[in-house]
């Protein structure tokens, strides 16, 4: 379990992922080496990382949902294939291990997303059934961190942490476009979010000031966010469940803005399918699950219909898989 000065630096980097640890210490009221060496245990003990990632709206990417049932011998091999593959993210073993989750990113109008993610799969993977949605809409989760361990630091605290403010609503025309070497920088922080200028030079070839001006107007125009992956674990989450919820749509945005507002869910999203909204739950055990559903869940009439699906592990978070892995 952490201290409150452990969630103190976990609610810094989620403001900003590469805020110096000078600038934490100062939000913090302690020296920079205690930082440093908070931030080197977290990493050690409670597998943080600060991932830097591209907003698929604004680098032409689509999300999809997908759900696999499979064998139970083949899972977990399953799970890791895909985990290995460069357009997966949150990578899940679902449903008492029959059941893989996993967001797929593809170029916007890739038709079938299913059968490019199948297709270098081995035949006989032991896939049962397979279902995808289409990501319409985030209301939590991505470039907006999880606000449950986003409370430790008061207001004054968050001001000094904050990067400059970003251009949400550039033009298309006025958002800067990607090229190969971009790409690289893209490759370069979505393994280390925190990763120096020196190194980010060396993997685009750039010098140190011109990685520096370009990075900083990615982020200004909202093109990258950085994202902090950390064992949920350490935070006293115990169970974890994803929920698909069907809504009347004349009630969807009302519905799923005020659940990007409850402190048990990490992700809301709006989906394709019989379902259409789906969010992402960390509780503290299965009663407090429990209470959630029922109480919150269930004083919200709108929400004609829940599917709950506990989270067996997490095998690939928002960036790629760790070396090792």
């Amino acid at each position: 379990m952490l201290d409150d000065l452990d969630r103190g630096l976990i609610h810094a980097l989620h403001i900003d992922g590469r805020a110096p640890f000078s600038g934490i210490a100062r939000a913090l009221g302690v020296s920079t080496q205690t930082v440093a060496r908070r931030y080197q245990r977290l990493r050690a003990n409670a597998s943080l990382r600060v991932v830097g990632l591209p907003d698929p709206r604004r680098v032409g990417r689509s999300q999809w949902v997908v759900r696999l049932t499979t064998s139970p011998a083949a899972t977990r091999t399953l799970a890791q294939a895909l985990a290995r593959r460069p357009d997966t993210s949150w990578i899940k073993l679902l449903s008492g291990g029959t059941e893989i989750f996993a967001m797929v990113h593809v170029p916007h109008g890739v038709a079938d997303p299913p059968s490019m993610l199948l297709h270098d799969l081995p035949r006989k993977a032991g896939i049962a059934s397979i279902s995808a949605q289409y990501l319409l809409h985030s209301y939590r989760g991505g470039p907006t961190a999880w606000q449950g361990i986003a409370q430790t630091l008061d207001e004054g605290q968050q001001r000094q942490l904050r990067p400059a403010a970003a251009v949400v609503h550039a033009a298309p025309s006025d958002r800067p476009s990607l090229d190969r070497t971009d790409q690289a920088l893209l490759d370069a922080l979505r393994h280390d979010g925190r990763a120096g200028y020196a190194d980010l030079a060396r993997s685009t070839g750039w010098s140190e000031a011109t990685v520096a001006r370009r990075l900083a107007d990615l982020r200004a125009h909202g093109t990258i966010f950085f994202d902090l992956e950390i064992d949920p674990v350490s935070l006293g989450v115990a169970t974890q469940a994803l929920l698909w919820m069907a809504i009347a749509p004349a009630h969807l945005d009302q519905v799923a803005t005020a659940l990007a507002g409850h402190d048990e869910l990490a992700a809301v999203a709006h989906t394709t399918g019989p379902t259409n909204l789906l969010a992402h739950a960390l509780c503290s055990g299965t009663d407090h699950l429990h209470r959630y559903i029922t109480h919150r869940l269930g004083a919200l009439p709108e929400i004609r219909t829940i599917e709950t699906a506990p989270v067996l592990q997490t095998v690939k978070h928002a960036g790629p898989l760790r070396p090792g892995a």
